[in-house]
């Protein structure tokens, strides 16, 4: 890879001004799926990822970067800084996998049995590198400095929270004046295509631990014990009607019971019944009510039964709210770049979660999905993100690091 790096960063001036980042990228196209299928192929699991941190380390190695390494976690944090003076671009890329055991036929498949790219993490991390190399080479163009945060823990372990503790967001001395953050999807995108929205674009997350204390005994006599099994599963259908009998559903909240352990046996009454629960909302009051309701519900459900209720109620992220101008701007970089034939407006957010909220809760900033379905596969019956089956196109790195390279430096250009 150090040698289409070098051969960018020794382009002679005038070459460099008549070159896109796009026509950057797409020279390092085949470097970059090296680095992605490298990526998947040794998939590591929340905060600690020292492989994928040496490996982004060796991608970046010979770039005129600040580069800081994360103190309770393996992130990576690279300031790039312009040749002109100015504001700050923060861009980010999310690095962990999921503890999913792979069930591709790909000849670059996971060889760990215990954890999977089945996100497309390791593709966000191959177009962060591209856009930090192709950036690099247009150092000179740039009306200020870069943040690029490549961040372990996404899922489920507040990486972003982390990193911000850590102070990513003054790495570059000025607080960042926008943001941005793509992520690929397996399904329901046509690959290439990109698509976002202003305001809510991703649901905020809670989780929610639930266990009812009764007495066991002997199946054939429950009246000489106390059972917390009918309790629980009372509980989790009056949940369902909770929200669908309390909630507007053009401001939705999503209540799923994915997890439900109880006994041991067929004739014995346990002592204790369990559920797991995830919840999403779009707005604060709902996730005050729905808190509100959930606690109610369980709690007068226990008593009415004569037992004890055990809540974790644990909030996980916030609403991922894009700001409608770097929407905007978002859309005419696309547009510009691939054709407006590439971009669509998404009618309504999707319910997953992201703890990139956490950074667009603190600068404006844009959050934008790419379409990365391979090529010949029908996008709306492909294996979905978090599938064991799930696959990506690395046709898109180039297009993706463009977009991100592209962002950059025209948001640098148009504050300074």
């Amino acid at each position: 890879m150090q040698v289409t790096i070098a051969a960018l960063l020794n382009t002679p001036k005038g070459a460099a001004m008549t070159m896109s980042i796009l026509d950057d990228v797409r020279e390092l196209q085949g470097d970059l799926v090296q680095l992605r299928r490298s990526l998947h192929t040794e998939p590591e699991l929340g905060l600690h990822l020292p492989r994928t941190q040496e490996k982004v380390l060796t991608a970046l190695d010979g770039l005129p970067l600040e580069t800081t390494l994360g103190a309770s976690l393996s992130s990576v944090t690279a300031v790039l800084r312009g040749g002109m003076p100015g504001p700050t671009v923060l861009l980010r890329a999310d690095m962990d996998a999921l503890p999913l055991t792979e069930q591709t036929r790909l000849d670059y498949r996971s060889t760990n049995p215990d954890a999977m790219h089945a996100c497309g993490h390791d593709l966000h991390t191959a177009m962060l590198v591209g856009a930090a190399q192709a950036l690099a080479a247009h150092r000179d163009r740039l009306s200020g400095d870069v943040v690029f945060m490549f961040q372990p823990g996404e899922e489920g372990h507040d990486g972003a929270g982390l990193m911000i503790r850590e102070g990513v967001l003054e790495a570059s001395g000025n607080r960042p004046v926008a943001a941005y953050g793509l992520h690929v999807s397996a399904s329901m995108q046509a690959q290439g295509s990109f698509a976002t929205r202003s305001g809510p674009v991703l649901a905020a997350s809670h989780a929610v631990r639930v266990i009812v204390h009764g007495r066991g005994g002997h199946g054939s006599m429950p009246h000489r014990a106390q059972d917390p099994v009918p309790a629980a599963c009372e509980m989790v259908t009056a949940l369902q009607t909770f929200v669908t009998r309390t909630f507007d559903p053009f401001d939705p909240v999503v209540l799923t019971v994915g997890r439900f352990v109880a006994g041991t046996a067929n004739n014995v009454i346990p002592d204790t019944a369990e559920f797991g629960v995830t919840i999403r909302s779009f707005s604060r009051d709902n996730q005050r009510l729905v808190k509100e309701g959930f606690l109610r519900t369980c709690t007068g459900i226990a008593q009415a039964h004569g037992l004890e209720v055990e809540i974790e109620y644990a909030d996980q992220y916030p609403v991922t709210v894009n700001d409608a101008g770097e929407a905007e701007f978002v859309a005419e970089v696309v547009a510009d770049l691939h054709g407006e034939h590439r971009f669509t407006w998404s009618p309504q957010p999707a319910t997953g979660s992201e703890d990139f909220s956490r950074v667009l809760d603190e600068i404006p900033g844009a959050f934008t999905f790419l379409g990365a379905c391979p090529a010949g596969v029908d996008a709306a019956t492909a294996a979905p993100n978090h599938s064991a089956r799930a696959e990506f196109d690395d046709a898109v790195l180039a297009d993706g690091a463009a977009i991100l390279g592209e962002l950059t430096l025209r948001r640098l250009a148009r504050t300074a």
